[in-house]
């Protein structure tokens, strides 16, 4: 995608501004207005009341239902299981400025060469064995980040020269297992941060020797960030543990994996609702025609 992922956001800007709508960026929305078990619209932070027939949220089923609504106006049993969701995740994410490309051992390119070679344009990841995965998560499960970190790297830039300038390029790592938790009540703070970075960083020189001098520019997101930055519960980017038991009609609960909630009019858009997250955009599509088709039939 030219542009980066932030082109598939202006292009569905785009496409709803011609339709009609307004878009309002920056506005937290604080509360979801309900009468009579009916949504109403939406309070924004600074008090201001957006009224409308239908709601729909592309918020965690966790914020939408425990924090944007008063509880107890959902059935008891509903918010028992949205209580108990399980939202644990292990992911750790870090962006990186290069002033090269990544030379791989296993894939050596001219150490002049600025120019990506195929492997540099395809999602990278540095294992040396699958023991590694276990040990990985062996260490978040008792609440420490793992000491040899599953590492997948890609380098958009690699693709699309207008992310970063000539000569120059951006990687993502996505990095396994950093626990939201950690062990003896110790924070996510810089300097554990920090660590988890150098880790990860010495990971990957391993695999590609002078990719520590090449970084020129770290943005380093630890679970709690990602919950506290994009407002994803647990830091788990599939808005909830993706497993049997939280996958088709139990997601997010029995009886309610149509989108369709306890409240009327309120509808779960986001990746918290069937068939969960990925860049496929079908929560969307299936809950906004469903949202559609109600209002037609509405009396």
């Amino acid at each position: 995608m030219r542009g980066g992922m932030g082109a598939i956001s202006k292009a569905l800007q785009m496409s709803a501004a011609n339709y009609g709508a307004e878009i309002h960026t920056g506005q937290e929305v604080k509360q979801i207005l309900v009468k009579d078990n009916v949504a109403q619209g939406i309070v924004l932070a600074d008090g201001t009341t957006v009224k409308s027939k239908v709601v729909l949220s592309n918020a965690t089923p966790h914020v939408t239902f425990l924090k944007l609504l008063d509880k107890s106006i959902l059935p008891k049993e509903f918010v028992r299981r949205q209580e108990g969701y399980d939202y644990a995740s292990g992911t750790f994410k870090i962006n990186v400025a290069l002033d090269k490309l990544p030379n791989f051992t296993c894939k050596p390119h001219s150490k002049d060469s600025s120019e990506a070679s195929d492997h540099h344009r395809t999602t990278i990841h540095l294992i040396w064995h699958s023991d590694q995965i276990d040990k990985a998560f062996q260490d978040a499960a008792y609440g420490e980040p793992s000491r040899e970190p599953v590492v997948e790297m890609t380098i958009p830039s690699s693709l699309d020269n207008t992310l970063a300038p000539a000569g120059k390029h951006v990687a993502g790592l996505f990095c396994q297992y950093a626990p939201y938790k950690l062990k003896d009540g110790r924070k996510w703070d810089e300097s554990e941060k920090q660590k988890f970075v150098d880790n990860v960083f010495n990971m990957v020189e391993q695999y590609a020797p002078g990719f520590k001098s090449s970084v020129i520019g770290v943005d380093a997101l630890s679970p709690v960030d990602l919950e506290s930055v994009f407002g994803l519960t647990g830091g788990n980017i599939f808005h909830g543990a993706i497993g049997l038991n939280q996958l088709y009609f139990m997601r997010p609960g029995p009886g309610y994996s149509d989108y369709e909630t306890p409240v009327k009019g309120l509808y779960l858009c986001g990746s918290g609702a069937h068939p969960g997250g990925g860049v496929m955009g079908a929560p969307g599509r299936n809950s906004s025609h469903l949202a559609i088709q109600k209002l037609q039939h509405r009396v």
